[in-house]
């Protein structure tokens, strides 16, 4: 699919008219600034022109076909990460920065911003402002900036067709007059102004500035570059751009991929052309943007031209935060793209509490963390979360938990609120699966049913890798599968589920309220009504376990939960009785039993691969 798009128009006072006189930007401004040539923020949205979405906005397309569109490495923005701009500074822009990711979500309520410039012609004799000459201090900053002698210290560089400049957020810069650029930079809209020549907006007032907030934002050193990019002209954590010339004879077509990890942004600047794929074939000219979603496959584009070419790569050192939730604790976690954790926090849970307090407390104390660990917030990929009871993970609802008590609570949009990256929930116990699946017992296997054995009885299912959730919301409930028909009233309202009696408050009613410890002890030295409990314990886990077996076959069974450190001594036993009560018995697929590796921390590193 190849989508071609049209532009938003802006007509700042420093504008010129080149963009339509050139570039075929259509506007009924005298004045055109800018043309926001690929855009989905707000302020500024493209136009698709071309096939079924003709008409819609660029946005309107990837809701309707869903934010896979963008690409997996797109996952972690929750908003399409990119802006393509053509801009015509007539006149000079304003002195200015653009804050940190961290400062503008604090004080803006969007991300800041980070830039690159590619030059497209400038006036001989141009020259843009790139940070300062010499590092001076916020004081002298401050009285610079009051005294208007700005200028002075400001690091100028002339600049030619084909320089291409990296502005990180914190990077004081302006465009001089008589340049023509092409900008790509994050979806932002934040812009601080420190210094504005004294011109007046169509109000006839002095626009504003932002000193303060300037004050607090820019970097004062100048701008040492590390390296380069090559083979890019531009590249980091929000997006890569390539440079691609045909000169329509030696170099006449070029073909490429576009992959499910990213989509493909095609900046036009010279030339014309045709582009096609998957059997689309569309003409191309100078000033064109184009489109490509992820996932589509080889493209070709064949003419003379110069293009900028733009696409979003894996993020580099990324961290995920796991949330485990039970109705005794709440675990925060850092955790590695290598399923490390860096940091935990653990702290009592108070079930009483209203939702909302909880809520407010766990997004703190993530930001907390982050903030303890010198971790810039945007390093965060995604949050994860585990909760006791039926979730419903497509709308990040805890639709009831019978433990918590909460009913229909929007957990993950509520988080989502106050920490700005993808929020994901799911059940705890399947979370615990998933830890164990990717970093414990049964990292190995792709098959993997984990029975969680605590305060309840809960459970996950990992089928071919993945989460296994059932048609409808709620999941993989192994605690609730009747044992024993018409047997003791469990938790959820029925009678005889594994639950009422595989949990350790089953087995401690069971055992006259001894502790696990005092149970094991006692099984241990040989008590033989404590054995005769512990036998009638295994023989009911394991008809449990063998019921899931017959169902999903599995190639490895998990035991954790607070109960699985007591267990080690009994799998043969447990074992024994799951061949027992298998469909086939020994002649049969039987899995391996074996207890969890990763103790309380497998809801967190389940929960941070959600």
């Amino acid at each position: 699919m190849i989508l071609k798009l049209k532009p938003a128009v802006k007509d700042y006072l420093w504008g010129g008219h080149r963009l339509a006189d050139e570039f075929g930007v259509e506007s009924d401004k005298s004045i055109l600034a800018e043309a926001w040539e690929l855009s989905c923020h707000p302020d500024g949205v493209s136009t698709i022109v071309n096939g079924k979405f003709a008409g819609k906005s660029l946005q309107e397309f990837i809701d309707s076909e869903g934010f896979e569109v963008l690409g997996t490495h797109c996952r972690r923005f929750r908003q399409f990460p990119i802006l393509t701009k053509f801009i015509d500074a007539k006149d000079n822009l304003s002195i200015q920065v653009h804050p940190s990711n961290s400062f503008a979500l604090q004080n803006e309520g969007q991300y800041g911003k980070t830039e690159m410039w590619y030059v497209l012609d400038a006036e001989p004799g141009a020259f843009l402002y790139y940070g300062f000459k010499r590092e001076i201090s916020r004081d002298e900053f401050a009285e610079r900036i009051k005294s208007n002698t700005l200028l002075e210290v400001l690091n100028a560089v002339s600049v030619q067709k084909g320089d291409a400049l990296f502005i990180e957020s914190g990077t004081l810069h302006a465009i001089g007059k008589g340049i023509l650029i092409a900008e790509i930079q994050q979806n932002s809209n934040v812009t601080y102004r420190i210094y504005d020549y004294g011109r007046v907006g169509a109000d006839g007032k002095k626009r504003d500035l932002h000193i303060e907030k300037a004050l607090a934002v820019t970097n004062r050193v100048p701008i040492v570059k590390h390296g380069t990019n090559y083979p890019h002209i531009a590249d980091c954590d929000y997006f890569t751009v390539d440079k691609l010339n045909l000169d329509g004879v030696l170099t006449y077509r070029m073909q490429g991929t576009v992959t499910d990890s990213s989509f493909l942004s095609i900046l036009i600047l010279e030339g014309e052309g045709t582009i096609s794929n998957q059997g689309e074939r569309l003409n191309y000219k100078k000033g064109d943007s184009i489109f490509l979603p992820a996932n589509s496959g080889d493209w070709q584009i064949e003419g003379s031209c110069d293009a900028l070419l733009t696409t979003i790569r894996e993020k580099a050192s990324p961290i995920r935060i796991g949330v485990d939730i039970n109705s005794f604790m709440i675990q925060i976690g850092i955790v590695t793209d290598q399923n490390e954790l860096l940091e935990v926090k653990r702290y009592p849970m108070n079930p009483e509490r209203p939702s909302e307090e909880i809520i407010d407390e766990v997004s703190q104390n993530v930001l907390g963390i982050l903030k303890e660990k010198n971790i810039p917030l945007d390093q965060c990929v995604g949050v994860g979360i585990g909760f006791p009871g039926t979730i419903d993970r497509d709308s990040g609802k805890v639709i009831y938990s019978n433990n918590i008590k909460w009913t229909d609570v929007s957990l993950a949009k509520s988080i989502g609120e106050v920490i700005p990256c993808p929020v994901r929930i799911a059940n705890n116990a399947d979370c615990a699966a998933l830890g164990e699946a990717v970093a414990g017992a049964g990292k190995d296997h792709s098959d993997v049913v984990m029975f969680t054995l605590g305060n309840g009885v809960g459970g996950g299912i990992i089928l071919k890798g993945e989460l296994f959730e059932g048609g409808n919301i709620g999941g993989g409930e192994v605690g609730h599968q009747v044992v024993v028909a018409n047997g003791r009233e469990c938790s959820c309202g029925r009678h005889g589920c594994l639950e009422a009696y595989a949990s350790i408050p089953a087995l401690r009613h069971a055992a006259h309220d001894l502790s696990l410890r005092e149970i094991f002890d006692a099984y241990d030295q040989g008590d033989p009504e404590i054995s005769k409990v512990i036998d009638q314990y295994t023989e009911i886990l394991g008809q449990g376990i063998a019921n899931i077996v017959n169902l999903f076959r599995p190639q490895v069974i998990i035991l954790g939960g607070d109960l699985s450190e007591y267990l080690g001594k009994l799998i043969d036993r447990i074992e024994k009785i799951m061949i027992e009560n298998c469909f086939g018995g020994a002649n049969g697929f039987v899995p391996e039993i074996v207890i969890a590796q990763l103790g309380k921390d497998a809801g967190m590193i389940g929960a941070a691969n959600l």
